[in-house]
């Protein structure tokens, strides 16, 4: 009797873990996570290196933008309404995902400031707190529509920020359907010390992340380097003269060399070992059979 009332619990047991597998499955979906990518690199979107997106400006001089469309690279459109970013906000956005890859996308992500502001360079006295915390705002409270071939994402670069003003804790959450911006070989794994090197240079540090983004760089208009970039500078000859200042920059910190003759411009770089393999996989596509 006991063995059959056992045997009867077993098979229900059985039969309720089988009914409620699907319902697991469907659970485990939704866990959403970026790739674990090295320390030594930061991922991001090809769509917020080549755009207007984290525009090319002094902070000082940034506006509020309303249903704007940004300049960008072919195939990708980006429209956007709040505060305008810049490359420091990338800094502080690059530094959130960086910590955020070891959570699923949509839990909490914890850390603290000293930490964070150490990790990008800065300092951590009261201004530089400020500064976070402002930047934070900023991304939170701006609205992005980024579309990317067939990848449409919309919402913030960064879901929400909460703080302690005392404790200096922050806990941060991403909106898990950024992931869709990580697809493919749409995102590039951005040098870190290279970026920081670059610190307090905002066109470098935009050209940087551009032609990081580009395993074979193509010569590219000035005037369309001016618009992707974002610039504020609408002397044409005097933003020449700022992506040659620029260049020698990006030249000793990241051997990224880059040529302006007229109204085109041209660079060399070394592929990433990634890029390396994009670059061997096109090429073996493109081989005779």
């Amino acid at each position: 009797m006991i063995e059959k009332a056992l045997a009867s619990l077993g098979a229900a047991i059985a039969a309720k873990a089988k009914d409620d597998e699907p319902m697991r499955e469907k659970q485990s979906a939704k866990i959403v996570q970026l790739r674990i990518w090295p320390e030594s690199v930061r991922s991001v979107p090809n769509s917020f290196l080549r755009s207007a997106l984290f525009a090319a400006i002094q902070g000082k001089t940034r506006h509020y933008l309303k249903d704007q469309f940004l300049g960008a690279a072919q195939g990708v459109s980006v429209k956007f309404t709040g505060m305008q970013l810049d490359q420091s906000d990338l800094d502080v956005w690059e530094q959130a995902a960086h910590l955020a890859r070891l959570h699923p996308l949509g839990n909490v992500c914890h850390f603290k400031g000293n930490a964070f502001l150490k990790a990008i360079g800065r300092n951590a006295g009261k201004n530089d707190y400020e500064w976070l915390d402002e930047s934070f705002d900023r991304l939170v409270a701006c609205a992005v529509k980024i579309s990317s071939g067939s990848r449409v994402f919309t919402g913030s670069p960064v879901q929400n920020c909460w703080r302690d003003e005392h404790t200096r804790e922050y806990k941060l959450v991403l909106d898990p359907t950024i992931i869709a911006l990580f697809r493919s070989d749409d995102w590039t794994g951005v040098q870190f010390e290279e970026r920081l090197a670059l610190k307090g240079k905002p066109l470098a540090l935009w050209l940087h992340g551009f032609y990081s983004s580009h395993a074979k760089p193509f010569p590219i208009k000035v005037e369309t380097l001016h618009a992707l970039s974002g610039s504020t500078n609408k002397d044409m000859r005097g933003y020449k003269r700022d992506l040659k200042k620029a260049f020698a920059v990006l030249k000793d910190a990241a051997e990224i060399v880059g040529i302006v003759a007229g109204d085109l411009v041209s660079v060399t770089r070394d592929p990433s070992p990634a890029q390396r393999k994009h670059l061997a996989k096109k090429t073996t596509r493109r081989k005779p059979k």
